[in-house]
């Protein structure tokens, strides 16, 4: 295998090099008696709302179906990267990215060009994130092959290569085992310098949090807080392998939030996902950071103690314009906490 270059990007200041702080991701494009000529402008005020409140980048899934946990399968979901064009159009700050792109559904030197409009269009706010893929059922309805898991990784690793490749070098080669690219053009160049921010999701500890400290700008795991200080310092040990700075990467976790101004408000906000999703007592409140804003800060004060650098939250209500002012306040005061 031969690559142009697949080094981490260069240093810069911490605060220059932090991807995000504050991240919202909306999750469900599900709308009750919105049509769908209407349904873009809805997500529109969500992301200026987002914007205008205090967040700093804004998330869409990379899903061809609605996944478990968020909806039915066949509840509406839309292509991510056409979207975030869109949104990149009506927002002036918020960096844009998927959470996270799965490498087996577009070939990498493709994605790279497609990110790369991205950051032109949204004058260097674009960041790729990217991941080994997981969805089954929507690789087998659009006929994508699904290979195994050390497959998928090992394709990650090569894409990670070719993207990094192209969004620094002017005509760079690649051959891999699964892609290639002979002397590829990538014109206009990235806006961002260095090109857009890589974030790798996953939290494995072998290969892909290896992959972050080797490719990454900034990764994204899951858990408890405990859970992630454990991923934080199994990445810290990898960065040390690989002569990386852990500083200069960031860390982040997705968290789901349910938000309401009062306890009142919130509890009834509770009753009715509960009723809409099935959910008993005790899985609504292993599944979401929920409360007021001073609880809901509390609890995400809780990831920041623990070496997050960044949060980034799905919200059920984000087509609620005050709650997302609500989380957005919450995000604030507990960052304000953790110092």
């Amino acid at each position: 295998m031969t690559a142009a270059t697949s080094t981490a990007p260069a240093q810069t200041s911490p605060q220059e090099r932090r991807v995000t702080r504050f991240g919202l991701q909306i999750p469900s494009f599900t709308l009750a008696d919105v049509p769908d000529a209407e349904l873009f402008e809805r997500i529109a005020a969500t992301a200026t709302a987002a914007e205008d409140a205090g967040f700093d980048s804004l998330w869409v899934m990379d899903h061809l179906y609605q996944i478990g946990g968020v909806g039915r399968e066949d509840e509406p979901m839309l292509e991510a990267y056409t979207l975030l064009g869109a949104l990149a159009a009506r927002t002036k700050r918020v960096r844009l990215g998927t959470m996270v792109t799965g490498v087996t559904y577009r070939n990498p030197a493709l994605l790279a060009k497609i990110v790369t409009t991205l950051d032109l269009i949204s004058s260097g706010r674009a960041i790729l994130g990217i991941g080994a893929a997981w969805n089954e059922t929507e690789h087998a309805g659009y006929g994508f092959d699904f290979p195994s898991v050390r497959e998928r990784l090992d394709r990650l690793e090569e894409a990670l290569q070719i993207c990094r490749a192209m969004f620094t070098e002017e005509r760079p080669s690649f051959q891999g085992t699964y892609y290639r690219i002979d002397r590829a053009l990538n014109r206009p160049r990235p806006v961002h310098p260095g090109g857009p921010p890589i974030m790798i999701g996953g939290g494995g500890e072998k290969r892909t949090l290896r992959f972050v400290a080797r490719y990454g700008d900034a990764c994204n795991v899951f858990g408890d807080p405990a859970g992630v200080r454990h991923k934080i310092d199994v990445l810290a040990g990898h960065c040390q392998t690989e002569g990386r700075d852990l500083a200069d990467i960031t860390k982040t976790c997705l968290l789901s939030v349910v938000i309401a101004a009062t306890q009142a408000e919130f509890a009834a906000a509770k009753l009715r996902i509960m009723a809409e999703r099935g959910m008993t007592e005790e899985a609504f409140d292993a599944r979401f950071v929920c409360g007021t804003v001073e609880q809901v800060a509390e609890r995400l004060a809780e990831y920041f103690r623990v070496g997050a650098d960044g949060i980034l939250i799905n919200m059920v209500d984000a087509y609620d314009l005050d709650a997302v002012r609500l989380a957005a306040q919450a995000m604030q005061q507990a960052g304000a906490v953790s110092g």
